[in-house]
C-alpha cells in the first residue's frame, strides 16, 4: 500500500481522496467542467484545502456514447494544466487520466506522479511500455468495449469472475514488463449495467485477494441517479452513501467530484472502527 511516486511517498494504508479535474467541454456532470485557468486554480485549491491528496486531470470525456478527441487536442488540454498545478501546488500528487502513450509520456515529462488508464493499455499497447520506463504507479481499470459503445447491452457470464480473470491476466502482463505499482479499478459504469455495478459494489472485497489497493469511481454516476430517478446534479447524497459501502469493501482511493463530503465519509468510517 506504499507507492514511490517520483520520490513522493503515496501511502494508501488509509483511504485517500482523488479530486477530479475535468478539462473537457462534455463531461457527464456539467458542474465539473473547467474552462479557464482561473476556474481550474480555484477548483484545485478548494479540493486540496478540503483534503484531496491527488488531483486527477482528464482531457478526454469517457462518459457513455462519448467519442475520442484527437491526441493533439488532448495534449493541448492536459499539458498546460499539469504545469499550472505543478507551479501553484507543488506538494500535490498529480494523476493524468489518459489511455494514450504519447499523452502519458509528455505528462510524465511534466512531472505527474501516476497514470490513470481506463483502457488497461488495450487501446494503445505502447502505454504499458511508457509506464514501465517511467516506474510510476499505474491505475488499471476494467472496461468492456469503448465509451462510444460500452453501454450497448453489456453482457457477462459472471461479472465478478470476468473482472477477476481480467485483473489476473493484466497484472501478470504488467508484472512481466516490470510494472508492480498497480492500483485496481473495477470500472463502475464502463460496460456495465446498473445491476452489474451493484454486484461489483457489494462484492468488491473479493478483489482484495489480489493484494493491490482498490480505487472506486462512482461519483454522481448513473448507477446512483437512475435508481433514485434523479440526475447527476442531485446525486451527491447517493454518492456519499455508496462511498461508505465502498470503504467497508476495502476501497483505498475515492475518486470524486465533491472532496469535502468524501473526506467526511472517510472520517466517519474510521470512527466506526472499520479501519
Amino acid at each position: 500500500m506504499i507507492f514511490n511516486c517520483r520520490g513522493k511517498i503515496l501511502d494508501l494504508s488509509s483511504p485517500v481522496i482523488m479530486g477530479i479535474l475535468n478539462i473537457t467541454p462534455d463531461s457527464f456532470y456539467k458542474s465539473s467542467r473547467l474552462n479557464s485557468e482561473e476556474h481550474i486554480l480555484l477548483q484545485a485549491e478548494q479540493m486540496l484545502s478540503e483534503g484531496a491528496l491527488i488531483l486527477d486531470i482528464g482531457g478526454v470525456s469517457s462518459r457513455p456514447n462519448a467519442g475520442f478527441v484527437s491526441e493533439e487536442e488532448e495534449l493541448k488540454r492536459v499539458i498546460p494544466v499539469i504545469r499550472l498545478i505543478r507551479n501553484n501546488f507543488p506538494d500535490a500528487f498529480i494523476s493524468v487520466d489518459t489511455f494514450r502513450s504519447e499523452v502519458a509520456e509528455q505528462a510524465i515529462l511534466e512531472g505527474v506522479h501516476l497514470i490513470n488508464d481506463i483502457s488497461a493499455s488495450d487501446i494503445d499497447e505502447g502505454l504499458s511500455d511508457v509506464i514501465a520506463k517511467a516506474e510510476i504507479p499505474y491505475v488499471l481499470m476494467h472496461m468492456k468495449g469503448v465509451p462510444a459503445t460500452m453501454q450497448q447491452n453489456p453482457d457477462y457470464q459472471n461479472v465478478l469472475l470476468d473482472v477477476m480473470d481480467f485483473f489476473i491476466k493484466k497484472i501478470a502482463f504488467l508484472n512481466n514488463k516490470g510494472i508492480h505499482d498497480i492500483i485496481l479499478d473495477v470500472g463502475f459504469g464502463f460496460g456495465k449495467s446498473v445491476e452489474h455495478n451493484y454486484q461489483l459494489l457489494r462484492n468488491m472485497h473479493i478483489y482484495n485477494s489480489l493484494d493491490l489497493p482498490l480505487m472506486i469511481g462512482i461519483s454522481r454516476k448513473s448507477m446512483i441517479w437512475k435508481v433514485l430517478n434523479s440526475k447527476p446534479e442531485d446525486a451527491l447524497n447517493g454518492t456519499t452513501a455508496l462511498h461508505m459501502i465502498a470503504l467497508q469493501q476495502g476501497a483505498r482511493i475515492l475518486r470524486v467530484h465533491d472532496v469535502k463530503e468524501a473526506v467526511e465519509v472517510v472520517k466517519l468510517w474510521k470512527r466506526v472502527g472499520e479501519f
